[in-house]
């Protein structure tokens, strides 16, 4: 079996003559670790804020179609209650939902209120 050959150092000579792919290798080398620590946080903040903005708008829509859905659930259910006790007049079960509903938000916001105004225990 023959003997694996040794690498060949290279000569003064020859290593002399690679040094301006030895320094293009240093600066890119350090431009990429620059650029690593600089662009890698600035990118995952911006993804962070789109996502962010990108999930908010996509709650408030889903909450406003919601919102929607269960007043006309209660619309249908109050005109449906009307209806057997035999006193519907026509509109009368939406100011009806209406009122429900404009009821459980003001009651949202002011436990959210509340929670908000807590004075300072002195």
């Amino acid at each position: 079996m023959p003997e694996p050959l040794a690498p060949k150092r290279p000569s003064p000579a020859q290593r002399d003559s690679d040094w301006p792919a030895q320094v293009t290798n240093a600066i890119v080398d350090f431009v990429d670790s620059i650029k690593g620590k600089t662009t890698g946080p600035a990118t995952s903040a911006a993804r962070t804020v789109v996502y962010g903005l990108l999930a908010a708008i996509v709650g408030i829509a889903a909450l406003a179609l919601v919102l929607a859905l269960v007043l006309r659930g209660i619309d249908v259910g109050v005109d449906a209650l009307l209806d057997q006790a035999d006193i519907d007049r026509e509109g009368r079960s939406t100011w009806i939902a209406h009122t429900i509903i404009g009821l459980g938000l003001l009651g949202i916001g002011f436990l959210i209120w509340r929670k908000g105004i807590q004075p300072d225990p002195d």
